[in-house]
């Protein structure tokens, strides 16, 4: 097997699984896999201030250390985890987790309307939904340009995100910033929440307006409990007690 990195001479496990992972973007790239992307222009959806030539060659390092396999489908490269690519299900899972408890603090340049979308897009159940197509179009007031204004579609179990109108019949309006919805998606804070401080704002007929937040929903991370103030405080006396090895 071949390492994406040069290696940190040690036997210790985690340094060898660091060896394939650590470079910068490989694990989102894991994520993006795990999440159901196959093809290229997918998983750039998922890292989209990721460069073409970066992420190509991060694909054929996770290749070549067995960590997926690439095929061609139609003319078109197809990347699949193998064995060893789904067994971190379970750590990129712990990652989102860790990071949803302790690493919550977002700043400007975390806040990226495409990667929201592209999120919302294949995380939302369609389940809830009503029967006949629903358009909800989403206006981003702090951002100027194309990326302020979004176009969910959700018509026969498919969920489709536009950056354009496609014309269809509005059913609904959100009118929010980016980091509202950020917030709202994360499970920071609730759709309630944003409703009743005026940072969120739904324009529909009464009972889409009801039922929109439970049909949109949350990410998969929302529900991951927070700890309290006094849980990070104890942490960090605790932590000032240690010795060092």
């Amino acid at each position: 097997m071949l390492h994406t990195m040069a290696g940190y001479g040690q036997f210790c496990p985690v340094a060898k699984a660091m060896e394939v992972l650590d470079e910068r973007w490989t694990i989102l790239i894991v994520r993006e896999l795990l999440l159901g992307s196959r093809h290229f222009n997918e998983i750039r959806r998922g890292v989209p201030r990721m460069s073409p030539a970066l992420l190509t060659k991060r694909l054929r390092g996770l290749e070549r250390a067995g960590v997926l396999t690439r095929d061609e489908v139609d003319g078109r490269s197809r990347y699949i985890l193998t064995e060893m690519g789904l067994e971190l299900f379970e750590v990129v899972e712990a990652l989102s987790r860790w990071g949803t408890r302790w690493v919550g603090e977002l700043g400007d340049v975390d806040l990226d309307p495409h990667l929201l979308m592209w999120d919302m897009r294949r995380t939302i159940s369609v389940e809830s939904w009503p029967r006949t197509r629903t358009m909800v179009e989403f206006g981003f007031g702090d951002i100027t340009g194309k990326a302020a204004r979004w176009w969910l579609v959700v018509n026969s179990g498919t969920v489709e995100v536009c950056d354009f109108d496609p014309g269809y019949d509005l059913t609904a309006r959100v009118d929010t910033d980016l980091r509202t919805l950020i917030e709202v998606w994360r499970g920071d804070i609730d759709w309630a929440t944003a409703l009743h401080t005026d940072r969120l704002t739904i324009r529909a007929d009464p009972v889409v307006r009801r039922e929109l937040p439970a049909w949109i929903g949350q990410g998969i991370s929302a529900a991951t409990p927070r700890p309290g103030r006094s849980s990070i405080e104890q942490l960090t006396f605790a932590s000032s007690d240690e010795q060092p090895l």
